[in-house]
């Protein structure tokens, strides 16, 4: 526990200015109306706010966010009001405060749409003023670390996995990476222990078997550097738990191959020294193709900036290794903190692009039409690795993996996304489905007659593009709602005897709780308002003749619910035709995720294929066959699916028992299991296994490849 003096000392030891006083009264506020309330761990609650402005103040955070740190739970949880916080800490703190008190129950909300408003909140409060997010991930890390203190499982689950969507991509996305590696970390061991202890155990064993291999590198680095003319300090971590789990779900691999589970940091003077180290690296060790990065000349949106190479180095181990100087190792650790805006004054202006994101987030909140939309966009804009490409001009736009030009377009400028008609990719023309690649030169090409397709949405990757492509088909089926809409009314007034007038629609907004006429008409003509009920409300007195004359007519909606529902539930795929027979191929076993084809069979409809199946070579020469289809992800989750695994596992007692309880766990169901090859060490096997998509399949994967029983596990493509 830090002690006031020490929490003071800590912060003027940075800034000799910082408010004593204003520290020292909120210490003593904090203390005095948290009094006698304990935290579930039985400690004092005071003690938590405390350590909060500990975290800030490690962080060389302004007295503003210390105070802040100090008070961010006082409205919440005690008698203290925001008008007291303002009247004796001034309106500076009161916003700060009140913008973290809007978020503090966050973790207690069960709903998805609490849980995606009280989001929405943090975002409004952050782009106001940043300090609101650093005081709640500061408050978030304090909460993981003591998350075992909490009694109920599905409670600390909950946190954990709104901690690794929300709060850990956000750590990264202002350049917090150890923040960001922590909180994953503790997310990990609460959301999937098994696969955590796993890896740790695997990793216990690797330093047994390897106890001076991290200093012998680092022995033979700094002299080969020293013999090249780079004075540099070279540092040597293992990688955190989850980071090697996400790992080898990425890239498909077993524990044992991987080969930066050890990486390597070379500390140098100044940025020339950088690459003059990466120079000696390379001239002494075969470099591994594809694993250079250089952030240094272009740098991450966050401002992050380092070399990344690959090699095999001293004694054949394949490391990896990050080049930086300490400036940049400050930014990497602190992010925005390390060039603070409210230290520097007009300095920090130039920070300002580095948190573009922060202004995307605020324009797909201004295109959500609901707060479960909203969130859904943004962790798909906060979660993804990134790609970077060049305007013409020269400028950086930084994508997620998987752009396509449609994201491209709508991250330079919102209309430049909605005209695009096509896209030159390094000066050649490509579709607006071509996946960008780092260093890609795009030019869009627009059209001011060209509208978004709603096509689109199917391969577009950020968040801001399927939020405006959403939206404006929205509108667009509105406005055609509205048309039938108005164009039912006119009849219905006709054959009544009445002229139809706007006039008489706009007499009875209030009853139908709308703003405008259009409203009614679109939802007469989505069928939500009947429209025999806007005709009522106008003429009231004729309510009683139009029910003796609809006595006998069952609306069409109820006549639907009465039916209950039908046998036959409707396939998840897009592209088909209505009342189609359609069946999936066992060679291949696709399942919700994957990119799939349709081949037409006579007398059997369309048989459903991934599209990298190996049968699909017998078709290449009857293109009239495949049909352009795609998973619809925009209805209720269909039935399970089957995904085929091949596995092999070591020949033990019960082996097969944990092999079931791990899929088990990860909510797979075993359908059937056909041992294909055994030995006296290990059985082969095929297992279908009822999963919900490929996404729920990836992750039994990467489960069962952390059991140390499995030696090998693979998606089969056959048999």
């Amino acid at each position: 526990m830090i002690r006031q003096y020490e929490l003071v000392e800590k912060v003027k030891s940075y800034d000799p200015d910082a408010d004593e006083d204003l520290i020292n009264r909120a210490y003593v506020f904090s203390m005095k109306v948290h009094g006698a309330q304990r935290r579930a761990s039985g400690d004092p609650y005071f003690l938590h706010p405390l350590e909060v402005a500990g975290l800030l103040a490690d962080m060389k955070l302004d007295t503003g966010s210390i105070v802040t740190g100090l008070l961010h739970d006082t409205v919440e949880d005690t008698v203290a009001t925001i008008d007291e916080i303002d009247k004796q800490f001034g309106s500076e703190i009161r916003q700060l405060v009140d913008g973290v008190t809007k978020l503090s129950k966050l973790e207690l909300q069960d709903s998805q749409a609490k849980q995606a408003e009280n989001f929405r909140k943090l975002v409004l409060a952050m782009s106001k003023d940043i300090r609101v997010l650093l005081v709640k991930l500061c408050d978030r890390l304090h909460n993981m670390r003591t998350l075992d203190a909490i009694a109920s499982p599905e409670k600390r689950r909950r946190i954990a996995r709104e901690t690794i969507e929300i709060y850990a991509p956000l750590a990264e996305r202002i350049g917090m990476h150890e923040m960001k590696d922590e909180l994953e970390d503790l997310a990990f061991a609460q959301l999937n222990p098994d696969a955590r202890d796993s890896i740790v155990l695997r990793l216990q064993e690797l330093r047994q078997e390897d106890s001076s291999l991290i200093d012998d590198v680092i022995r033979e680095v700094v002299a080969a550097l020293k013999e090249g003319g780079v004075d540099a300090a070279v540092l040597g971590r293992e990688k955190r738990p989850y980071s090697i789990w996400r790992k080898m779900q990425r890239k498909n691999v077993a524990f044992e191959q991987l080969f930066d589970i050890m990486a390597f940091r070379i500390m140098v003077e100044d940025k020339r020294t950088c690459y003059q180290a990466l120079g000696v690296l390379h001239d002494r060790y075969q470099s591994l193709p594809g694993r250079f990065k250089d952030y240094i000349s272009t740098p991450k949106p966050n401002g992050y900036q380092s070399l990344h190479t690959a090699v095999i180095g001293p004694l054949r181990q394949r490391i990896e290794i990050q080049i930086r100087t300490a400036e940049m190792q400050e930014v990497a650790e602190l992010g925005v903190a390390a060039h603070w805006t409210y230290k520097q004054g007009a300095a920090g202006e130039a920070d300002r692009p580095k948190y573009r994101w922060l202004q995307e987030l605020l324009e797909i909140l201004e295109h959500a039409q609901k707060p479960e939309e909203f969130l859904e966009h943004t962790k798909m804009e906060l979660f993804q690795d990134q790609v970077f490409c060049f305007t013409p001009k020269g400028m950086l736009i930084a994508l997620p993996h998987g752009a396509t030009p449609v994201d491209f377009a709508y991250a330079v400028h919102s209309e430049v996304g909605d005209t695009c008609v096509g896209a030159k990719v390094n000066g050649r023309l490509v579709t607006l489905r071509h996946v960008l690649s780092n260093g890609d030169q795009v030019d869009i090409i627009t059209s001011k007659t060209s509208r978004p397709s709603p096509e689109w949405e199917r391969f577009a990757a950020t968040g801001k593009a399927r939020a405006r492509i959403r939206k404006f088909v929205r509108q667009q089926q509105r406005t055609e709602y509205a048309e039938l809409g108005r164009a039912m009314l006119q009849k219905l007034f006709r054959q009544e005897g009445y002229d139809f007038t706007e006039k008489a629609i706009d007499g009875v907004l209030k009853i139908f709780k709308a703003q405008h006429v259009d409203d009614i008409y679109a939802n007469v003509g989505a069928g939500l308002t009947p429209s025999r009920d806007v005709f009522n409300a106008v003429f009231p007195g004729h309510k009683a003749a139009a029910q003796r004359a609809d006595a006998n007519v069952v609306p069409i909606g109820r006549a639907r619910r009465s039916q209950g529902k039908t046998k036959d539930q409707p396939v998840p795929i897009r592209g088909l035709i209505p009342g189609m027979a359609v069946h999936y191929a066992r060679c291949c076993h696709p399942i919700p995720g994957d990119r799939i084809v349709g081949i037409v069979t006579t007398g059997k409809g369309v048989t459903i294929h991934t599209i990298d199946c190996e049968t699909l070579e017998s078709f290449y020469d009857t293109p009239e066959r495949w049909v352009d289809v795609s998973w619809d992800s925009s209805g209720e989750p269909a039935e399970d699916h089957v995904g085929r695994i091949h596995a092999v596992i070591a020949n033990e007692p019960g082996s097969l028992g944990t092999l079931s309880t791990v899929i088990g766990k990860n909510g797979g169901n075993i359908t059937n299991l056909k041992i294909t090859s055994r030995s006296t060490d290990f059985f082969e096997m095929l297992i279908d296994i009822d999963v919900s998509d490929l996404k729920h399949l990836n992750n039994i994967v990467a489960a069962l490849r952390a059991t140390p029983i499995i030696s090998a596990v693979e998606r089969a493509r056959s048999g």
